[in-house]
């Protein structure tokens, strides 16, 4: 008997996931707050959205088992301190950098897997992880750039990663019994005040002139880009999620290409060939997990 394959509502998910969240950045950019007050806005102007669509079925949505409340916890402190160091990364290092260390999760999350799973990548799996590493340093080699200068951005990029492997490391047990726009919605509770002390105390501009930037970032990252993502974490292993990271640097790329008239060169294009063979490569089965 044939194994089952991947759900393609799941593999569009995490595609549309990484293709709004890669606006993110152009947004902090954009946005005439400080870096983590501009996190914290991503936050509470999602949030209303986020708690009606929650319970517009099931009032009772909202109310978790008790065995969730530090999964939620954790996955949203996570969240808010990941959002908070990548967005002040942005702006101390090139977008270039900023894509590649906050996007650590693409190696962390699923070494995770494997590691949860107590078993070693089949042959398949070990190419597809090839040739995402191939692809991803096509994709950011040729306009990442390490030097003293960017070394704080740098690690405050890094540590953003991990901390979004810890994000999804506790939203995917999460999900294995809640559903996904109220997992968002719990998770994003958690992190909204944090997010708002940090930048108070870090004396950073909280109430911005123009808030088109940071309404964009709310509904395209926090609400389309975060929502899908949580919506993919219940259906997909971490192998495919953490593969489809990768994407971001192409969109990334793009959006400057069509913002900056920075052009793709054919190494970029390459990387997104190596790339998407890969999230094919590993999406075409289902992982023995599931």
């Amino acid at each position: 008997m044939p194994t089952p394959r991947t759900p393609r509502r799941a593999i569009v998910a995490v595609l549309g996931a990484n293709i709004a969240l890669a606006f993110g950045p152009w947004f902090v950019r954009m946005a005439d707050t400080g870096p983590v007050a501009a996190g914290f806005w991503r936050i509470a102007l999602a949030l209303p959205v986020l708690l009606i669509v929650a319970t517009w079925g099931d009032r009772r949505a909202l109310v978790p088992k008790r065995a969730l409340l530090l999964p939620l916890l954790i996955g949203g402190l996570a969240f808010a301190v990941d959002l908070g160091s990548w967005h002040i990364g942005i702006r101390r290092t090139t977008l270039a950098n900023a894509t590649l260390f906050g996007n650590c999760a693409v190696l962390i999350f699923p070494l995770y897997g494997f590691i949860a799973m107590r078993q070693w990548p089949t042959r398949a799996q070990g190419l597809a992880l090839l040739l995402a590493a191939i692809g991803g340093v096509l994709l950011l080699g040729r306009s990442a750039e390490l030097s003293s200068r960017h070394l704080a951005g740098d690690l405050f990029c890094l540590l953003a990663g991990v901390l979004y492997a810890v994000y999804f490391i506790a939203m995917r047990g999460v999900r294995r019994t809640m559903a996904p726009l109220p997992a968002l919605a719990l998770s994003s509770v958690a992190g909204v005040l944090p997010l708002l002390l940090l930048a108070i105390a870090l004396g950073e501009t909280i109430l911005p002139q123009q808030w088109g930037p940071l309404f964009a970032l709310a509904m395209v990252s926090q609400i389309a880009g975060q929502g899908l993502m949580i919506y993919a974490l219940g259906h997909l292993s971490p192998l495919v999620v953490g593969l489809a990271l990768l994407l971001q640097p192409l969109v990334g790329a793009t959006i400057g290409w069509l913002a900056y008239g920075e052009r793709l060169g054919p190494m970029d294009a390459a990387g997104a060939v190596l790339v998407a063979a890969a999230l094919v490569i590993v999406s075409a089965r289902r992982s023995p997990e599931r």
